[in-house]
């Protein structure tokens, strides 16, 4: 998160195909007799288990090294089940091309096999690191002992409810998961929706927040909750993007920082809200939001190459009766002034241009000159050309953003700017100095003018009636 700002810009939320919930839960209705009615994203206590975890010493080195030996396998241990995963979970990807990872938890512990048979048992801070080998995976600690080597994903799930699941150093609720991959492993979180609203909102909003604003967190908790809920319900016969995960965990679909992100605000209006999420024509709606619109919200099509939704349209952030006051104008960024040199121009667009327009197999080329072309509605940047000595490329709506970058990589603050471009003596260019407002893709919620509303005495649903209008506010069910 930036010190700065309640939020990075969040990429164009695309719908996506899902596989029928029937298929997504077979494996979960065999075990329908172990799960309490109702209950499925509550944790149930299982006894701590006081005894050692299961570990076998280590073997000896075989002379032939071109094949490492296989560790003697853990016997496998007959235990209660734990609380599984129900359809109130989302999965949430931490890492999807991991190569390595290291299970640990707060609290005694026990890693599961696909089919949900025991591999280990273990205690408080017991670390185990996952191996792959293929479409296969295995556990070891310390290199003295392994479990057999398993098809598809292990799951780490600790035994009460007053302790975490800990990878990276950061703790988590519900499950961990590591699935096989292609490429690596995924590492998914599997929590129940609430919890993970929890690990979200103090970051996405920023924080903390005083009690005058108090409307704006649970105005972005609403928002938040539909935002996953659309991609959890498959409402509009959409799927998430991988068959494994329903939800990455960075600025692609919301920054969630698991246990540790938690913060008493937020947990406050997550509680508030509880269940509610936002609702046109009868169902869930996807609810993008970005840092600060700058003066006005942007429809869609304004940014991405995407049809528009009725309830996403333009929305003038101006404070009534006023000339030049906006309530997202308290944003840091909400005027900005970026300068970058010819050089930092030719690094850009040999570094990001190719993805977003054809370039020639020798390179783009130096750039000579940067023109808008048009704006959008709202006053945006629509199209943006950009002329080198091999050619002329035009840009449209938030991939300027991702091609207009810093040298360290830092995107384009918003599209709601202007350029002026400096010669040297010979003609040549030197730089563009870019003028412009707002942070992120800006549209849906602006956060930084939820705020400002807040503090002027409007409500958490009367901030979403504004930035998203027609919409109502309802059970998620």
């Amino acid at each position: 998160m930036s010190g700065d700002s309640p939020l990075r810009s969040l990429h164009p939320k695309v719908r996506r195909r899902r596989l029928p919930l029937a298929v997504r839960f077979t494996s979960l209705a065999r075990l329908a007799p172990l799960v309490l009615a109702g209950a499925s994203c509550v944790t149930q206590r299982v006894r701590q288990d006081e005894s050692p975890p299961v570990i076998v010493a280590a073997p000896s080195r075989a002379a032939d090294t071109t094949k490492p030996p296989e560790p003697p396998p853990i016997e496998r241990v007959e235990a209660p089940r734990l609380r599984t995963e129900g359809i109130r979970d989302v999965r949430v990807a931490l890492a999807t091309a991991a190569q390595g990872a290291v299970l640990t938890a707060t609290g005694a512990w026990r890693l599961f096999d696909a089919h949900d048979a025991v591999l280990v048992r273990a205690r408080a801070s017991d670390a185990w690191t996952v191996q792959r080998r293929g479409r296969e995976l295995r556990a070891l600690r310390g290199g003295s002992g392994a479990t057999p080597w398993t098809e598809g994903q292990l799951t780490l799930r600790v035994d009460g409810t007053d302790a975490f699941g800990v990878f990276a150093g950061r703790r988590y609720r519900g499950a961990l998961r590591v699935i096989a991959s292609d490429s690596g492993m995924v590492i998914v979180n599997v929590v129940p929706v609430e919890d993970y609203l929890r690990g979200v909102v103090p970051l996405e909003i920023g924080g903390p927040r005083a009690p005058s604003e108090q409307a704006a967190v649970e105005a972005q908790a609403i928002a938040a909750r539909s935002y996953v809920h659309v991609r959890l319900a498959a409402v509009d016969g959409s799927a998430s993007r991988n068959a494994s995960y329903d939800v990455l965990s960075g600025v692609t679909d919301q920054v969630y920082g698991g246990a540790d992100a938690e913060r008493p605000f937020a947990d406050r209006a997550v509680q508030a809200t509880a269940g509610l999420v936002l609702r046109y024509g009868g169902r869930v709606v996807n609810a993008p939001y970005s840092a600060s619109c700058g003066g006005q919200t942007a429809e869609p099509d304004e940014v991405w190459r995407t049809d528009g939704e009725p309830y996403l349209r333009r929305v003038s952030d101006r404070v009534p009766g006023t000339a030049s006051r906006h309530y997202c104008d308290i944003a840091p960024r909400f005027a900005w002034t970026r300068t970058l040199t010819a050089d930092d121009l030719d690094a850009a667009v040999r570094s990001y241009l190719r993805s977003y327009s054809s370039v020639p197999a020798a390179g783009p080329g130096r750039v000579q000159g940067v023109a808008i072309e048009s704006r959008t509605p709202s006053g945006r940047v629509g199209r943006l050309l950009i002329r080198t000595d091999r050619g002329a490329y035009q840009l449209r709506g938030n991939d300027i953003r991702y091609v207009l970058r810093t040298p360290g990589g830092e995107m384009l603050n918003s599209t709601y700017f202007s350029v002026e471009s400096e010669s040297r003596r010979d003609g040549s260019l030197a730089r563009v100095v870019v003028r412009g407002n707002g942070y992120g893709h800006g549209v849906g919620l602006c956060q930084w003018g939820a705020i400002g509303r807040a503090r002027a005495g409007q409500s958490a649903r009367a901030i979403l009636a504004t930035y998203y209008p027609g919409t109502t506010v309802g059970p998620a069910n």
